[in-house]
């Protein structure tokens, strides 16, 4: 798990092979307080040791190297830290945002874009910090930043956590509430015994499940798609010791 100092010092590394690219973001990276340079590389690999030490919490990766790219990269690791993609092609949108990255910056970056992108990664750990502080105290909620706000949403009351891009959206009771948080920060949050990942981009309440149907979980409303390669795994956790049968 990738941990914080008390005065929120977020570690971030670059990727990315044009030398001047990483003067760039080297130059505005200095320029932000709570940011910490700790490693640039020109290859992929060449990070690698470092990000498993767990000391990183932020990528700063582009997308189109040598051998493998940043995206196909990123995939590989076990324990990713939260990402921001750099990138001159913008087509390559849609796939960053699929494996839920914080943002995505098209080459040449500007330091307003630059600026609004790593802001995402502070509102992250700022509001995983108070939840992980909530978390001994008050373990039956937990707090996320949602239009300017701090909102206390109850674990009892989340139906679906859906991931929408680079944001999350949390479906509690009759209310949706949308944030820039990872999926996975998400995932780790919440806890294993009540709630059940059944897709890349859902999670659901396993006590608010209402009836499944062939690779659909219905819950209320919601028609939520069990992904074939998890389908073994959720069925086992949802019907273990539970399913009558003759």
């Amino acid at each position: 798990m990738n941990n914080l100092k008390p005065s929120l010092n977020i570690n971030c590394i670059i990727i990315d092979d044009e030398p001047l690219a990483r003067k760039g973001l080297k130059e505005y990276i200095a320029d932000i307080d709570f940011l910490n340079l700790t490693g640039e590389f020109d290859n992929t690999l060449k990070a690698t040791d470092i990000i498993a030490k767990g000391q990183t919490q932020l990528l700063f990766l582009d997308i189109q190297m040598p051998k493998i790219t940043g995206i196909e990269f990123f995939k590989t690791l076990k324990d990713a830290p939260p990402v921001i993609f750099t990138t001159a092609f913008p087509q390559f949108a849609l796939e960053g945002f699929e494996v839920n990255a914080l943002d995505y910056l098209v080459k040449p970056i500007s330091f307003e874009r630059f600026l609004k992108a790593v802001l995402k990664a502070k509102e992250y750990y700022e509001v995983r910090a108070k939840n992980m502080s909530e978390a001994t105290d008050s373990p039956g909620h937990f707090f996320i930043k949602t239009d300017n706000k701090l909102v206390k949403i109850l674990f009892d009351d989340v139906l679906v956590v859906e991931a929408l891009q680079n944001y999350v959206v949390i479906h509690a009771g009759t209310k949706k509430y949308m944030t820039y948080l990872t999926f996975k920060s998400v995932e780790d949050y919440l806890p294993a015994h009540k709630f059940i990942k059944v897709h890349k981009s859902y999670i659901v309440a396993a006590s608010k499940i209402d009836s499944i149907e062939g690779s659909d979980i219905l819950i209320g409303q919601f028609h939520i798609p069990i992904s074939r390669n998890l389908k073994e795994e959720v069925m086992d956790k949802l019907l273990k010791g539970k399913f009558l049968k003759r």
